[in-house]
Formats: C-alpha cells, sequence, structure tokens
C-alpha cells in the first residue's frame, strides 16, 4: 500500500489506520470492512480499479480492430500487387519492347493469314537499320492513325520499278537487281509501275499478295519514313505460334 497524497510507501500501522511516515496522511486499511460495507479507501481503490480495467479492455478492443483491419488490409495489398506488378509489366513491354497487331486483310498472303494476330519488336532497329525483304509494322503515310503491315521492298536512294509484275530494284551503286519472289502468293503478279525513287530515310513497301496489296504503288505519299516504323514483325501468335519471316 502506498500513501494517496504523496506516494509514499512507508505506512505506520495503527489498528486500522496507516499513518504515512513522509506526509501524516492517515488511511484507512483497505483490507478491513465494517460490516457488508468496504470502508471509504477500498470502495476508492475499487472503482480505480475497475475504471482501469475497462480502459484496458478498451485498449484491447481497439487494438483487436486495429489488428483486423490491418489484416484485412495486408490480404488486399497481397491479392492487388502481383496483378498491378503484371499490368506494369504488360505496359512497359507493349510500350517499349513488343507491338501487336491484327491483320485485317490478305495484303500479305500467303505469308500472313487475314485475322492472323501478330507480334512485332520495337527493338529490332534500335542498333540495325532496316533491311530488305524485312515485314514490318508503321505508320500508314496516308494516315499515321492507322498501322500497316507490308514488306520492305526499296531502301532509301534506291529506285524501284515493276515490269508485268517482276520487281527491279536500281541499288544505290548503279547495279540493278530482280528481287526474290519466293515469299510472293501462288498467283502470277501482274501490272507495270514506276519508277520510283526511294528518298534518304524511308523505305518502299509491298505486300506478298502483289496483285491484292494497297502498298507504296498506290499511296499518295508513297514511302514509309523510318521514324514512322513500329517494329520488326517476328511471329504470329493467334490462331497459332509461329516464325514470321
Amino acid at each position: 500500500m502506498i500513501c494517496k497524497k504523496c506516494g509514499c510507501d512507508t505506512l505506520i500501522k495503527n489498528d486500522d489506520w496507516y499513518t504515512c511516515a513522509k506526509c501524516g496522511a492517515v488511511i484507512f486499511d483497505t483490507q478491513v470492512s465494517v460490516g457488508s460495507i468496504d470502508s471509504p479507501t477500498k470502495q476508492v481503490e475499487s472503482i480505480e480499479n475497475n475504471a482501469q480495467l475497462k480502459v484496458e479492455q478498451r485498449q484491447n478492443n481497439k487494438d483487436n480492430k486495429n489488428n483486423k483491419e490491418k489484416s484485412k488490409l495486408h490480404e488486399a495489398i497481397e491479392f492487388c500487387t502481383p496483378i498491378v506488378v503484371a499490368l506494369v509489366i504488360a505496359i512497359i513491354l507493349k510500350t517499349l519492347v513488343f507491338a501487336n497487331a491484327i491483320v485485317p486483310t490478305g495484303s500479305m498472303l500467303n505469308t500472313i493469314q487475314e485475322k492472323d494476330r501478330i507480334i512485332a519488336s520495337r527493338l529490332a532497329y534500335i542498333k540495325n537499320k532496316p533491311e530488305r525483304y524485312d515485314i514490318i509494322i508503321f505508320k500508314f503515310p496516308d494516315d499515321k492513325k492507322q498501322l500497316f503491315v507490308k514488306r520492305i521492298i526499296g531502301l532509301p536512294g534506291e529506285t524501284v520499278e515493276i515490269v508485268e509484275g517482276k520487281v527491279y530494284v536500281t541499288q544505290t551503286d548503279g547495279n540493278t537487281i530482280e528481287l526474290e519472289d519466293d515469299f510472293v502468293t501462288n498467283c502470277k503478279p501482274t501490272g507495270d509501275y514506276g519508277p520510283f525513287e526511294v528518298p534518304e530515310g524511308c523505305y518502299f513497301m509491298m505486300g506478298d499478295n502483289r496483285n491484292s496489296s494497297w502498298d507504296s504503288r498506290f499511296w499518295t505519299n508513297k514511302f514509309v519514313d523510318e521514324k514512322d516504323i513500329i517494329g520488326k514483325v517476328k511471329f504470329r501468335y493467334f490462331p497459332n505460334i509461329s516464325k514470321i519471316e
């Protein structure tokens, strides 16, 4: 027992009373009852103890509630984190690494089928220049909101001419070559077009389905600027997975 007045723990007992050795306060022995009624000091002590108990219970209830809320928040974070990470990775890959497109027409038959879904690498031309016969996704020169898929035929500084369906290219060294056509559709290409002089930094494009392709031969702006090339087509992922060359 300690003195309620000064906090001194040295009390002198005298029958049913204690006298504080420090301040002289007189305290009734809380263990003594008068009949069925507790002493005032004991009643006060009981009230203080009950009050303290209630405070502790409230704090415990509050802590339990906070713990439950934290647990639910933790579970929500654990559930959402992999989804958010996957979305961020997908956005980064789509924006910086890969480009995908659905080919709406048969202009690239038989290499690419109508409705094929394809993937192109945005990193293909970071260090290297586009090459002849590469299949690329690019912004359509007459409407750059649209994306087209065609094959590179003419390089910067070259002259392209189509005679009876055959494609001839005069290279920058003055040498004229007939281009390969083993990737062209089975139907025999027809028509005479050109000559087309390809500006520096630009490319002349044609579809593999030569008789049914809206390409550089017919565009108002006939050449694709290198800065409008999105990426080099690598493979299709629907309706089946296969490499595209």
